[in-house]
């Protein structure tokens, strides 16, 4: 409504009328109780004798209607004058916008039909959301009577809500094309409710099974499975629905697939329930260049893929995988993937600072650091940014804010930048948990810099003080340090609180822990995460196959957090190994890893990859000569090359996360790139020495072919390798340079496949 100028006599009569209507309001009250038998009774109400409570009966239908949303009255500004909460995460703030805000003009006690909280979204009088809900409708009669029992802000006695559950919790979808969900709420006093009607409801894959308001699901067309969350209230439960193709697969062929491990198992299984064949095993070649990009970095050579290739022992790939595993390029490559998550911006903590925590990085993967050690290290690390890189976190991330967000994220899965302002809309999760985590960081304390740290290049130390405190920003309260879940061990006099955190996250028993670097693990590996993002682990985005994410993450705990033994369980498995050419049941698969899924290689493997095959180093500023790719210490450090691969901005904070979509400009570069073409028919590099060998046509052929794709040319490729190459004589060193950058510019060469 337009604002208006009002008198001062007709606010006095409002006023008036305000106290009348609340005089009436007391005498209906006094009228209701001892005409009890004329009560309102709905689904939702847990008691009959409890009453309308604002947070447990009001605040759900709000939120289920969409009022306090932020599409509506719950954006930062409200809608219309009206502000409410985002999804009730202040149920104060709320109470006070309905009942005393604008002089408790949305509310009518005498009238409570007038009331503009009820005739709005009845559509009685215009409103912008059109019309809500009828008066017939239970939420309606439920806000109805709170405002006719007086509009209480809380009720005595009013129990708690500790769960909610779903039923059913899965259905396979054989038959039939729809299911009618249940939600039930459970409550500390032992009560419980349906609240079907009350709970909103989202599909994470509406193609392949949708649902609407009331909690019917429907499925689609598509074969695969969804995750229907139910909210109510703050509290989520998921209903799994699993479309399988139509057409079953015999038991004997599930039977009969080869089991390494019980990823295996697990992944059979869930093909198993869909109806879906896995793809045929890959080629031997397909293996070694897999286990080359995921354990080192880079391709192999012409003469270790021969090698390996004319290699008849049984176990080959088993010994292949140990092989790289120890070899020293493992700790630099997979140093390099960490360094996306933890480097920061030089500019920022300064070049030193930056070069000491690479150098630290690399150093814990160099002696294959347990996975828990690496993380209590760096986050209870103290001292100088020069002399312990990890300090370099607290330099880079300065308040506990800011430390909370990446601890949680990097390490649990948890993403908390919602809950710094609001409640988290698809957590549990709200500002006093943001907050009390943060308190772990209220009292590190540093020295050193001056006025402007993050600018100054110059030393800096981190210690723990004997003050500091993080305050909840509505309520002012000083609050003590806690874990997002679970229970820690008390903090002792003088003693490091990040310790005590340390141990909380690290502990076997916190799944989340290891169940997040195992799921990073095997997104690396295999192309996709069981989650993803990978870095956002919670009940409404729940694994594709979660009994697989906890053997994961309980395998990763039995074997001491060892990073090098997660990578060969996984890669030891036959699903690692399957190719990505699909079958007529495994076409639609983008999560069940019934075939391979084909991956860009990172940037760093791409250019070191150019370079060993050209014969050609590529030469960094501020670099050693000669040094790789997947060695440089700052993203800052110029290349087109890797720039035009999508290495992560410079200035984007960590953690960064690769794009690994193929784009234009990465084609275009591959073919018209200046650097490459030099490196391809440079003096001292590999084509050259090709062209001046005695070797025959067919051989050099080989030796292409061996060195970009870890295989032997095909008859059909060998001959028209020969038609090509036999052209001239003369321009033999011209014609091997331009079969090298054609094969080169294939998506044999691009993708991990």
């Amino acid at each position: 409504m337009n604002s208006i100028c009002l008198s001062k006599d007709w606010c006095k009569s409002q006023q008036m009328l305000i106290s009348m209507a609340h005089f009436l309001t007391i005498v209906m009250l006094l009228t209701a109780s001892i005409c009890s038998d004329t009560s309102i009774s709905h689904a939702a109400t847990p008691q009959q004798n409890s009453g309308i409570d604002f947070d447990r009966d009001i605040q759900p239908i709000l939120t289920r209607y969409g009022c306090n949303s932020g599409a509506c009255h719950g954006k930062q500004r409200g809608q219309n004058g009206f502000q409410l909460s985002l999804l009730g995460f202040d149920s104060d703030f709320d109470f006070d916008a309905l009942v005393n805000d604008t002089r408790g003009r949305r509310i009518t006690p005498a009238r409570p039909d007038e009331s503009l909280f009820l005739a709005k979204p009845a559509a009685k009088l215009p409103h912008g959301g059109g019309k809500i809900f009828s008066e017939e409708e239970a939420a309606y009669q439920i806000l109805k009577e709170w405002i006719v029992s007086g509009m209480p802000r809380s009720i005595p006695g009013t129990p708690e809500l500790l769960r909610v559950e779903v039923n059913p919790t899965q259905t396979r979808f054989l038959d039939k094309r729809s299911e009618s969900l249940q939600v039930t709420a459970f409550y500390s006093d032992g009560s419980k409710r349906d609240v079907t009607d009350f709970a909103t409801y989202q599909s994470n894959e509406s193609p392949i099974a949708d649902v609407d308001e009331h909690g019917v699901v429907t499925i689609g067309n598509l074969t695969g499975e969804a995750a229907i969350m139910a909210r109510y209230s703050g509290h989520f439960a998921v209903f799994t629905a699993s479309i399988p193709l139509t057409e079953p697969v015999a038991e004997s062929e599930y039977s009969s697939l080869p089991v390494h491990n019980e990823i295996d198992r697990l992944i059979w299984g869930k093909l198993k329930t869909l109806n879906v064949r896995p793809s045929e095993t890959a080629e031997e070649h397909k293996f070694l260049r897999r286990a080359y990009i995921d354990i080192v970095g880079r391709l192999p050579t012409a003469d270790e893929a021969a090698s390996y290739l004319n290699d008849t022992a049984p176990e080959k790939e088993k010994t292949l995988v140990d092989q790289l595993l120890a070899d020293p390029e493992y700790a630099e490559h997979w140093a390099n993937k960490w360094a996306d998550l933890l480097r920061p911006n030089p500019y920022r903590v300064g070049i030193k600072a930056t070069m000491s925590f690479d150098t630290w990085i690399r150093n814990a993967f160099r002696r294959n650091q347990p996975y828990d050690e690496f993380v209590t290290d760096l986050i209870t690390a103290q001292g100088s940014t020069f002399r312990n890189g990890s300090v370099t976190l607290f330099r880079d991330r300065r308040t506990p804010d800011e430390l909370t967000t990446i601890v949680s994220q990097l390490f649990l899965g948890v993403r908390l930048e919602c809950a710094k302002c609001h409640h988290h809309p698809f957590e549990v999760y709200g500002q006093e948990d943001f907050y009390s985590f943060a308190a772990y960081f209220a009292r590190l304390g540093r020295k050193g810099t001056g006025v402007s740290p993050p600018i100054s290049g110059s030393e800096e130390f981190v210690f723990v003080s004997d003050k500091g405190e993080v305050r909840h920003p509505l309520t002012n309260e000083v609050l003590a340090p806690q874990p997002l879940y679970g229970s820690a061990k008390t903090i002792e006099e003088g003693q490091d609180p990040r310790v005590v955190l340390a141990d909380w996250m690290t502990s076997p028993d916190n799944q989340k822990f290891a169940q997040t670097m195992a799921n990073r693990v095997w997104a690396d590996l295999m192309g996709n995460g069981l989650v993803e993002p990978v870095d956002d682990l919670r009940a409404t985005n729940p694994a594709s196959n979660p009994e697989l994410l906890n053997h994961l993450g309980e395998y990763f705990v039995e074997h001491n957090f060892d990073l090098k033994e997660l990578i060969r369980y996984i890669m030891s498995s036959q699903v690692y190994r399957l190719s990505s050419q699909p079958n007529p049941t495994n076409a639609f698969d983008t999560r069940y890893y019934s075939r391979r899924y084909r991956t860009r290689l990172r940037a760093e493997v791409m250019l070191d990859s150019v370079c060993q095959i050209t014969g050609v180093p590529e030469s960094f500023s501020a670099m050693a000569p000669e040094s790789r790719a997947k060695e440089l210490w700052t993203h800052r450090i110029s290349s087109l090359f890797l720039d035009a691969f999508a290495r992560p901005d410079p200035n984007q904070d960590p953690p960064c996360e690769r794009i690994p979509d193929s784009t234009v400009i990465q084609t275009l570069h591959m073919m018209n790139s200046e650097n490459l073409a030099k490196k391809i028919s440079a003096d001292s590099g590999f084509v050259k020495q090709l062209s001046e060998s005695d070797q025959a046509p067919e051989a050099l052929i080989n030796q292409l072919y061996l060195s970009v794709y870890s295989r032997y040319p095909n008859p059909t490729e060998q001959t028209q390798g020969l038609e090509y190459l036999n052209q001239s004589s003369e321009n033999r060193r011209k014609l091997i340079e331009d079969y090298l950058w054609a094969l080169l510019n294939t998506p044999e060469f691009v993708f991990k496949d």
